[in-house]
């Protein structure tokens, strides 16, 4: 299903965009050598609770995980890339976290992902890594507006990526929101320009490109969710929901500035 959001929804989506963004930076600020994840999935249970939110990860149960997520956020460490699920561990310095939310707000979803080095080692392959999910994801917000297709934004996402040197997996990418949140039209982190659907006002995206050093293959971790690099390598994950307007591209999860 494709769903184009009436302009009066438009303002609940901006509220749950800057919840969901407010709620990333509190925990990235947070997230320090020795933070279990568990402790970061009750931190976010509480600010989601506390704004009167709702989660969009703790019910689902997608043909693609294992039963209920059961938790609020993913937690994707080092090989981990999509779909961490919090676990027992305490993170060690030099740790890639990537943390990816969705949270919806009177019944219109945002969803949002970082990632960034825990402490005071910082190897710069994977700051390199970070820097260009970064990139690709700017790339594809900017290619964005009425009239352009999804491939316009597969191409400039993918386009960054493997000019980086990285390999791009097409199983997993951007995906529409809007009550529910995963919809139609998928987002592959690579593609050609001129195809695919015509993007038209009203119409939300979340556009998420990741990579793995050095490959293009996922496996499944044991606890049937987590998706890791084949090989071991580290991973990065990027990730902002935009609403498309007559005007171009709104970026709705944004931090908000000091």
């Amino acid at each position: 299903m494709i769903e184009i959001l009436d302009p009066t929804d438009l303002p609940r989506a901006k509220d749950a965009g800057a919840l969901v963004a407010g709620i990333l930076q509190t925990l990235k600020g947070r997230s320090a050598v020795g933070t279990n994840l568990l402790d970061i999935d009750q931190w976010a249970r509480g600010m989601i609770a506390e704004a009167g939110a709702q989660s969009c990860y703790v019910d689902y149960a997608p043909s693609f995980g294992r039963g209920p997520f059961g938790h609020y956020i993913c937690t994707s460490v080092n090989d981990a890339v999509l779909h961490g699920l919090p676990h027992d561990y305490a993170l060690a310095d030099g740790d890639l976290l990537s943390l990816d939310l969705a949270v919806s707000v009177g019944g219109v979803v945002a969803d949002s992902a970082i990632s960034f080095i825990v402490g005071d080692v910082r190897p710069p392959e994977s700051i390199a890594m970070i820097d260009a999910t970064e990139r690709a994801l700017s790339a594809g917000i900017a290619a964005a507006g009425p009239g352009a297709r999804i491939g316009d934004l597969s191409h400039a996402i993918g386009s960054v990526l493997s000019a980086a040197g990285y390999p791009i997996n097409t199983e997993f990418g951007g995906h529409g929101v809007g009550s529910t949140m995963h919809q139609d039209p998928h987002v592959p982190n690579t593609g050609r320009a001129g195809r695919g659907y015509k993007l038209r006002p009203g119409l939300l995206l979340a556009l998420e490109p990741w990579v793995m050093a050095d490959t293009a293959k996922l496996v499944t971790d044991a606890d049937g969710w987590t998706l890791r690099s084949a090989t071991g390598c580290r991973t990065a994950h990027s990730e902002h929901t935009i609403a498309i307007t007559s005007d171009g591209a709104e970026i709705l999860t944004l931090p908000a500035q000091p």
